[in-house]
């Protein structure tokens, strides 16, 4: 129990039937401990906005980032590139949720790295990176294609992300855009583009958060 009456364990769990998802007991324990370590750490360094209420960082971080696992499942073998992964959202969220998913978190910026690293070591989890970079750093991330699917909670415009990610980018790569309820908007924006994109717009899966019932939508692109 955290806060005045507010159960995670069973929020969550309420939450994610509402989502059509399925977690184990030692997924929701793992997720538990998560936001445990996020409230805590959010204390001393910004991962979040202060002062965020326990359920809005359920709703809005934990299960908006668990919309993801549905598309994750379309391959054998997911391999997940999330950029500017800031405090693990959505990469890491879905990591402790599906332990087997291959993980790669991004994210320039040391002290969340931090962060990150201190929750990967006290979940006990493995195949999961953290590169301290940008997008851009070839370097780091060089231009050969190893990734299922490439996601981000941290650029907000379509045709920017799917410009900074294209190199990364082959047959089998889905890139998912996390939106909101003006996704209708933002897709026409990028498709009237000269020259267009060059990943291509396949599906949008849409869904409404289970609380609140806040409207989201996941924009899938491939080449």
């Amino acid at each position: 129990m955290t806060g005045s009456g507010f159960d995670f364990r069973e929020q969550l769990q309420q939450g994610c039937r509402a989502l059509d998802i399925v977690l184990d007991a030692e997924a929701v324990e793992r997720l538990f401990v998560y936001f445990t370590e996020l409230t805590r750490w959010n204390k001393k360094i910004n991962l979040i906005a202060k002062g965020t209420a326990d359920a809005e960082i359920l709703e809005n971080h934990f299960l908006d980032s668990l919309t993801l696992l549905p598309l994750l499942s379309t391959c054998d073998m997911p391999h997940l590139l999330d950029v500017g992964s800031g405090a693990g959202l959505p990469g890491l969220v879905c990591k402790a949720a599906r332990p087997e998913i291959t993980v790669t978190l991004l994210e320039p910026r040391l002290k969340r790295v931090s962060f990150l690293r201190h929750v990967i070591r006290t979940l006990n989890l493995s195949a999961v990176n953290v590169l301290v970079a940008r997008v851009e750093d070839e370097s780091l991330l060089p231009s050969q294609p190893v990734f299922t699917h490439i996601t981000s909670r941290a650029v907000s415009d379509i045709a920017e992300f799917l410009a900074m990610v294209s190199r990364l980018c082959d047959q089998q790569t889905t890139v998912i855009c996390m939106k909101g309820p003006k996704w209708r908007e933002e897709l026409q924006a990028m498709q009237q583009l000269t020259p267009a994109p060059a990943l291509r717009h396949v599906l949008t899966y849409e869904r409404e958060l289970p609380f609140s019932n806040a409207s989201r939508a996941l924009l899938t692109f491939s080449c």
